[in-house]
């Protein structure tokens, strides 16, 4: 009682309230036969946690990192032919959003949106995926139930970006969930290994029968990056991030994903530009590893030299820069893809065909030009260059704090390498890597604020303003 009574009015309005609400919930629930006991479980875990997220934000997250790749998906129905696919962590994060909004609403010198350089870019990406979506909507090119649904799930990774962005203010709370991150890192990791004695490629958990490994292969090269900047600025872990980065690697290899590999040599040469530390030992291991894989490929798991040399098999001739080189089945369809992908791109270069587009293209770049057009395409380069240079301005801006440099670097790599990542996924709407990725984001962000180590209740000059 002593707690309650030292609440403020309004939020005992809003215990209250909450408390008669979900003892009804539960009774509806409980009582009613038609109603499945799992589904009363449900709704009251997810009534738990908006409780949870209006009351301890912080914690919220925490469980928010842990569910980003270990939670499982369920099948919500099916439109236009494809099956929608529901994971907790989506779920979780609009309850958790709302019952942060909530506990903005009743204090209001929380601030709703921090002010960051991503935050224009963000809106005008957003607007355009709006705009060429509902212009495809009322030409009757795109069904509205259809759109919305995609609209939302593109429009969760920018909730997360702005509520940990916006909540976050103390540099002990920020290196805590960087090591939750760590953590759930390592859990896949071992995850993965687990995986490599069945034989078939590795996938993160709960990815339904068939998996995704190029999935996988594109969060560990985010988390690859990360472990690689603390790495380089924390020598007295460095033995222990070592074994932690070998334990990510080896199941990175055996997703068998060519597009993970292409983009792992821009992480590791992005990795060797930027830093200023130990350049020519980490410069010394590429060129000798390098050598190693070219001169004695053997030296490779025997499904990953398969791997390679299927590429290469009887297949499609291409022109590559006046060579000519023939591709697998599956890499020429990929290429074929790509191509019809400019094609209807050139039918509404303007607004595009809007959020979905009807076919399926491993391609972020040309998707993006297809859904949104030329002015949605230049608003999404325009995000990209200003994630780039949160990082790079992060790091060059913070040559005295070790975290914040091992971050910004961690960060620049895996981003650089999802880039490329890019070009054989879509990967900037993949979900299990996206929340990773704008988590992270938010984070750096969050650690370059002058007097991290303030609370917010203490720092009468932060105040995270509408923007």
């Amino acid at each position: 009682m002593p707690f309650f009574i030292t609440m403020n009015k309004t939020t005992q309005i809003f215990l209250l309230v909450g408390l008669i609400l979900f003892s009804l919930t539960a009774v509806v629930f409980f009582v009613n036969p038609r109603i499945p006991v799992g589904a009363s479980f449900l709704m009251l875990i997810l009534f738990a946690v908006f409780v949870l997220a209006f009351f301890n934000t912080d914690c919220a997250l925490v469980l928010l990192v842990f569910s980003m790749l270990l939670s499982p998906e369920l099948k919500a129905g099916v439109l236009s032919s494809r099956t929608i696919i529901i994971r907790i962590e989506d779920i979780l994060l609009i309850i958790v959003f709302f019952g942060w909004l909530a506990k903005v609403a009743l204090n209001k010198e929380l601030g709703l949106l921090r002010i960051t350089p991503l935050n224009i870019p963000i809106y005008f990406y957003l607007f355009f995926c709006l705009v060429s979506s509902l212009w495809a909507v009322f030409n009757e090119r795109l069904e509205l139930k259809n759109s919305i649904f995609y609209l939302l799930k593109y429009l969760e990774y920018y909730l997360l970006f702005f509520m940990v962005s916006n909540n976050l203010t103390e540099r002990r709370k920020i290196k805590l969930f960087v090591f939750f991150i760590l953590i759930v890192g390592l859990v896949v990791g071992i995850y993965g290994w687990i995986q490599i004695p069945t034989g078939q490629r590795v996938s993160t958990p709960f990815e339904g029968e068939e998996g995704e490994p190029n999935t996988l292969a594109g969060y560990l090269i985010l988390m690859l990056g990360l472990i690689t900047g603390f790495f380089i600025h924390f020598a007295r872990l460095r033995i222990l991030l070592g074994i932690f980065w070998v334990i990510l690697f080896v199941p990175f290899l055996y997703t068998l994903s060519r597009g993970g590999w292409v983009a792992f040599f821009p992480m590791v040469l992005a990795i060797l530009f930027f830093t200023r530390r130990i350049k020519l030992p980490l410069f010394a291991f590429l060129l000798f590893a390098t050598f190693i894989v070219f001169s004695a490929p053997s030296v490779l798991p025997t499904r990953v030299q398969s791997r390679i040399q299927e590429t290469f098999s009887p297949g499609k001739k291409y022109q590559f820069f006046g060579r000519e080189i023939i591709l697998d089945e599956s890499a020429s369809e990929r290429i074929e893809t790509w191509k019809k992908g400019m094609d209807k791109f050139m039918q509404r270069p303007i607004l595009g065909h809007g959020v979905p587009d009807a076919a399926v293209i491993d391609n972020q770049y040309i998707r993006v030009l297809r859904e949104c057009g030329i002015f949605g395409f230049i608003a999404f380069l325009w995000l990209l260059v200003k994630l780039l240079a949160l990082g790079y301005r992060n790091y060059r801006l913070n040559p005295d704090d070790d975290f914040v440099q091992a971050l910004s670097l961690g960060f620049l790599a895996g981003f650089i390498g999802l880039l490329f990542h890019a070009f054989s996924a879509a990967t900037f709407i993949i979900i299990r890597i996206m929340e990773p990725f704008w988590f992270l984001a938010a984070l750096l962000v969050a650690a370059a604020e002058p007097n991290p180590e303030k609370n917010e209740d203490e720092d009468s000059s932060y105040q995270p303003l509408s923007a």
